[in-house]
């Protein structure tokens, strides 16, 4: 039936190996009935991912498609698994922390056969994913947060509930999910009830950290969420005549978190908002990819792409604080980059140095120099200043020395402040050009020596032509996400929390990786596509056909059908 092979039996031949049951056996118990193999359910994962589609779609692949039954090795008369049972499968390797066995496994594998390896190129990037949760405001964030919680101690504890609230009031008030669409159109009246949202919450947090109420149902996750929304939310205070006032929290009166701690879903309460420019605002999570990236000239064939790493982390984190991560999984699987290319949003001179102690050139724009006179590119910057760091003294253009040194932490980094004297700064006649402080004098911040030679270097260097022709390798990192964001749906989680989205990365990643590996063993087989509409596909027609500059041709139907509408 398949002379040449599909995707699911070429893995099985030549990957089988990846999918074993040994990693996977603190995760499962020795005792009870025996439950499906974890290697066969891991191999369906990573064909699920590579085809996108859903458990239930996958679990019937693996009844119907003759390649699939190859691939898990089942006979063709096996009646499969339920959907439920690959829930289930990744929930229990989110517990034990296994979600990156299988790309971690597929990867030693590569480096065995000689496919990936240290020392060479390699690039790194990111995107954002959204939440499979709905955004929610302020206020409705407080209703369904006491709706979640009453939800689920009406099940873990009903009698208890009954006796500590008003259950039939609350009934009728969280019956159906809070939605701004049902809300009161009038604002006093969505004000007011905010406050009865925050009035339940609290009544709900006394009863359940109430001494007599049963010290358990603190540890329930909605439980917990509920209490720290509440403290997010709103402040409770007391009025002149001793009576408690609970209002919703006003950033300039009463103060919100910032947005690295603020909760903005119930339901995972792992999501964060973030912004990126003045036009993407996202709620949910961000993927880094890691990819191999040698030249043609450098590899003895055609260069082969493998993902080397993913990393997820919540929305609020600075790509600057995934740099280091990175490298670290890259050095743990013998895979150290000899040149690492990124964009200007992971470097830091700490990171620069500490990469090249490593063995690891970060081929990445370095931050440049902030001062008002860098921005408004007029004035003296802070490289018209001579550091002498044995004396302890900085030169600046007129020739003035400074007079003060001071080694300070800045924003929690060390830093040495050097200040000029006051008499030096007003007497000097081009004074406007090197500073516009109500002191009137210049103060410098400078990093540490080894740390500001670093940063010195990277920013020369980063100016030249070489540097920019060579800096042009990272760009390609932005098909690799694409392709992730086309084949397998990263873009959107699957699943709610960090450590299941991580998962879901983790094997996202693995199936580029093989339809990358099919690819390379088998060049004569149609490279891998993904579906797209007729309509795109004619747009890509169109555009191949059309002379550069040109307008696209319409046919005699087109036309006749451009009549009829202008008639119309």
């Amino acid at each position: 039936m398949f002379p040449h092979g599909t995707l699911a039996m070429r893995v099985r031949d030549r990957l089988g190996e990846v999918f074993a049951d040994e990693p996977f056996t603190e995760a499962f118990g020795r005792r009870g009935a025996p439950g499906l193999s974890p290697a066969v359910l891991s191999l369906v994962t990573v064909l699920q991912f590579a085809e996108n589609l859903t458990d239930r779609q996958a679990a019937v692949m693996a009844v119907r498609a003759i390649d699939w039954k190859y691939a898990i090795g089942v006979e063709l008369t096996h009646t499969g698994f339920d959907a439920s049972v690959l829930s289930r499968f990744r929930t229990r390797l989110a517990e034990y922390g296994l979600e990156r066995v299988v790309f971690d496994r597929l990867l030693e594998v590569c480096r065995e056969q000689g496919l990936v390896g240290s020392g060479g190129k390699q690039r790194t990037d990111s995107t954002h994913v959204i939440s499979a949760v709905r955004d929610l405001n302020r206020t409705e964030l407080a209703g369904e947060s006491v709706r979640a919680a009453l939800e689920v101690l009406a099940v873990a504890a009903g009698g208890w509930l009954a006796d500590a609230v008003d259950v039939p009031e609350l009934a009728h008030r969280y019956e159906e999910r809070v939605n701004g669409w049902t809300m009161p159109s009038s604002r006093t009246k969505r004000d007011r009830l905010a406050v009865v949202f925050g009035q339940d919450a609290l009544a709900l947090c006394r009863a359940v950290w109430a001494p007599g109420a049963p010290g358990w149902l603190r540890e329930i996750e909605p439980v917990a969420f509920l209490r720290r929304m509440l403290v997010q939310t709103y402040y409770v205070s007391t009025d002149a005549r001793g009576r408690e006032v609970i209002v919703k929290r006003d950033a300039d009166k009463e103060g919100v978190p910032p947005g690295h701690l603020r909760l903005a879903s119930p339901y995972d309460p792992d999501a964060r908002w973030a912004a990126k420019g003045d036009d993407l605002f996202w709620l949910g999570y961000k993927v880094h990819l890691t990819e191999t990236c040698d030249t043609p000239a450098e590899a003895e064939a055609l260069p082969l792409r493998l993902i080397t790493d993913v990393l997820t982390t919540e929305a609020s984190v600075p790509d600057v604080r995934a740099t280091r991560p990175v490298q670290q999984n890259l050095t743990g699987r013998g895979l150290t980059p000899g040149e690492h290319y990124l964009d200007a949003g992971y470097p830091s001179a700490d990171l620069i140095h500490e990469a090249a102690g490593r063995g690891i050139t970060m081929v990445t724009p370095a931050l440049l120099d902030h001062s008002p006179q860098a921005r408004a590119d007029a004035g003296f910057q802070k490289s018209a200043f001579r550091i002498d760091w044995k004396v302890r003294q900085a030169r600046c253009p007129q020739g003035r020395t400074s007079t003060g040194w001071f080694p300070v932490r800045q924003h929690g980094r060390d830093a040495i402040v050097v200040q000029f004297a006051r008499t030096d700064c007003h007497a000097c006649p081009v004074q406007d050009k090197c500073t516009t402080s109500a002191r009137g004098t210049r103060i410098l911040s400078l990093r540490p020596k080894e740390l500001h030679e670093t940063l010195t270097d990277a920013r020369a260097e980063q100016a030249t032509k070489t540097w920019k022709t060579k800096y042009a390798l990272r760009a390609g990192i932005e098909g690799t996400i694409n392709q992730a964001l086309d084949v397998t749906g990263l873009r959107r989680a699957r699943y709610r929390g960090l450590s299941k989205v991580r998962l879901q990365h983790a094997f996202s990643a693995t199936a580029v990786n093989v339809i990358r590996l099919d690819a390379h063993w088998n060049p004569s087989q149609p490279s891998f596509t993904p579906r797209t509409s007729r309509l795109t596909r004619l747009s890509h027609r169109l555009a191949a056909q059309t002379p550069k500059g040109a307008a696209p041709a319409l046919g005699p139907r087109n036309t006749r059908l451009q009549r009829r509408l202008a008639r119309s």
